[in-house]
């Protein structure tokens, strides 16, 4: 009955989607409040009943009811309760309910708190946000139900693909997909703004936030992707360029772009085409995220779908809403008003750069991405474009967008002074040139550039502090004044300083890890010892250990510095029966902001094991400036000018009238 409910409730939600799409539309053509008023309550309506059909799925894998097809391919009743929550996301069906409860969600929020935007742009807005679920409910009833029964139940599951019972991928898929479908609300006011022809400062102010928040979201999924793959799979890297790795990271690129640019309309009433044509591209490359992951045109631990009708359909929603967008913003875009001028060195030119090289990064990682796929598709020619194409193009564009970004906050709107600027970042630039220092005497020899890439980063981190400090009179008025000032900023200006100041901290990590990592690749018996960097690892023995639904075998190793024992590390091995797959269990032991990285490999006949060791300076500081750049969105975000938007016209007060 619950399967039924669930499968009932979402047919529903197709239902309402439909109307939300179609009535609200024609009133905002004929100028009719009733009929455009018909979108709030659809939109929350919708959400409703999408929620309740998520609730269902979700019932169905707590229970363990194997008598649907998409919980006995996915789920195992001896699994912990938190993995049966997790694989209600872990599989092709699962992940794209979940994909329209947030794109629902993201419509009832603009539904319940837009009652400040203007009538005709709200209706339309909310009208193509409902033509996009209408598409993706289609796709889930047509191709892709989870709630398909099985005619008799099993007794038992298939378990969940053993890489996914994991934690992390109780986090990953939710932000990641917060941050893929957020994007759609900038979609959905670009669209509309398009069809109505108008477009100004306030409309930035409207759809900033919710870019804001896309790009929030995005951010820490991505860097829990990462963290994620790093520990699991083994391996220890934390970016492989995985064409859906690739497939995440070009939606945010654009979506970075999109908020700077967002800015600059607000400010100056300026690059209004352009940001429309970001808000436009941002969720298209979201959609191209999708496709790549649920068509089957790649092979990637990332990846559920192989149904080349899956494929298919998700290509024809691509075609009409990136292809219906970009053919709308061809036709109206050049009879929108052009915005202000203002001088090349200025905050705006500044602003205009970082899009310039954030555009062409993402066009990089594009065709990287892409163009294997084409070329095989034409030609059947098999080619791999990895690691070295990427970091011999996608990495040079951001040298020079890095050290841009000091620069434009202390650079004055429509007309600024950049040696003025390059004077008060005088001491992160005496400060970058001791990072430079002091990396060249600590490293002795190779790799040349990485020092450089150390002084980049201490350059970021101290030009946004300085940015602050300018703001608050550091050090240059008395302290009660500097906190006066404090408690006056925006706090979006200190967002802004805070991810700024975060990607110096990630371009820190990203450089250490990638110079200074070190490994050892060796075979162990029990009583053995190997050395790196100053650690002593001694293998003390082989543990079986018996898991709900898995097998383990853990290697207990004890880890010395200069003869002291500093701690243990038990990497494992475990085997999953009723996948019949393996999976490693990496041990991790940070030092700071390092960690030593331990994973197995087999076991030989003779009792022998193999192992991986890394020590990697300064890795958590990928992660940990990930998070300090969210954060710095989420300050910004917390920015009352940002939660209140564009203001409700004041509705004049009729005269006092004289008491007779």
């Amino acid at each position: 009955m619950i399967p039924e409910l669930g499968h009932y409730c979402l047919v529903l939600a197709l239902a309402l989607a439909l109307i939300q799409a179609s009535v609200p539309m024609w009133g905002a053509r004929v100028g009719d409040s009733t009929l455009m008023g018909v979108a709030g309550p659809a939109a929350l309506a919708q959400f409703a009943f999408v929620a309740a059909s998520f609730a269902a799925l979700t019932w169905c894998y707590v229970a363990s009811d194997f008598s649907v097809f998409n919980v006995f391919q996915n789920s195992h009743s001896a699994m912990p309760l938190i993995y049966k929550f997790t694989s209600v996301w872990g599989n092709h069906e699962g992940s794209m309910l979940l994909w329209v409860l947030i794109l629902s969600l993201f419509g009832a929020s603009v539904a319940a708190f837009g009652g400040n935007l203007p009538e005709t742009l709200r209706a339309d807005a909310l009208a193509v946000q409902a033509w996009i679920a209408a598409a993706f409910y289609l796709f889930i009833l047509v191709t892709s139900n989870p709630f398909l029964r099985l005619a008799d139940a099993p007794f038992e599951g298939r378990d969940l693909n053993p890489i996914l019972q994991d934690p992390g991928l109780a986090i990953h898929p939710p932000l990641l997909y917060l941050g893929y479908v957020g994007f759609s609300i900038s979609f959905s006011f670009a669209i509309a703004a398009l069809i109505e022809g108008r477009i100004d400062a306030a409309w930035a102010r409207w759809v900033r936030p919710w870019a804001l928040a896309a790009w929030l979201c995005l951010t820490l999924g991505i860097a829990m992707g990462s963290y994620w793959a790093y520990y699991e799979l083994g391996w220890g890297g934390w970016w492989f360029w995985d064409p859906v790795e690739n497939a995440s990271l070009m939606p945010w690129l654009a979506g970075t772009a999109l908020l700077h640019s967002a800015v600059v309309m607000e400010k100056r009433n300026a690059l209004k085409i352009w940001t429309i044509l970001l808000a436009i591209l941002a969720f298209s490359l979201s959609l191209l995220g999708t496709f790549l992951v649920r068509s089957g045109v790649l092979t990637s631990v990332h990846t559920f779908a192989s149904d080349p009708t899956r494929g298919v359909f998700i290509l024809a929603i691509l075609a009409v809403f990136i292809g219906g967008g970009f053919t709308l913003y061809a036709w109206r875009a050049p009879m929108l008003k052009q915005g202000g001028l203002f001088a090349p060195i200025s905050r705006e030119g500044a602003l205009v750069f970082n899009n310039l090289f954030l555009t062409s990064a993402c066009a990089t990682v594009f065709v990287g991405t892409l163009y294997p796929l084409a070329l095989e598709a034409l030609t059947e020619e098999k080619i791999s474009v990895g690691a070295p194409f990427f970091n011999f193009t996608f990495g040079p564009l951001l040298v020079p967008l890095l050290i841009a970004v000091p620069f434009g906050p202390l650079l004055a709107w429509k007309r600024g002074d950049v040696l003025g600027a390059a004077q008060r970042l005088m001491l992160a630039f005496a400060l970058a040139l001791v990072g430079l220092g002091v990396a060249f005497a600590l490293q002795g020899g190779q790799p040349v550039l990485a020092p450089f890439g150390v002084a980049l980063a201490v350059f970021v981190m101290i030009g946004a502090l300085t940015d602050l400090s300018e703001r608050l009179g550091l050090f240059r008025v008395p302290l009660g004044v500097t906190l006066a000032r404090a408690r006056g900023l925006p706090r979006s200006n200190f967002g802004t300083a805070v991810a700024h100041f975060a990607a110096g901290v990630v371009l820190l990590g990203v450089v250490a890890e990638t110079a200074w990592n070190a490994e050892r690749i060796a075979t162990l018996k029990v009583g053995e010892t190997i050395s790196l960097r100053g650690y002593d690892f001694t293998l003390d023995g082989l543990i079986p250990r018996p898991g709900p639904n898995y097998r383990e075998v853990a290697a207990h190793f004890t880890i010395r510095r200069d003869g002291v024992v500093i701690g243990v590390m038990e990497p494992s091995k475990r085997t999953f029966p009723q996948r019949a797959m393996s999976t490693t269990e990496a041990a991790l032991m940070s030092r700071g902001v390092s960690q030593i990285y331990l994973s197995l490999g087999e076991t030989s006949a003779d009792g022998a094991v193999a192992v991986r060791l890394y020590h990697k300076p300064l890795v958590l500081l990928i992660w940990l400036g990930a998070v300090m750049m969210a954060f710095g969105g989420a300050l910004s975000l917390s920015d009352r000018r940002l939660r209140v938007g564009a203001p409700k016209p004041a509705r004049r007060k009729p005269a006092l009238q004289p008491a007779e």
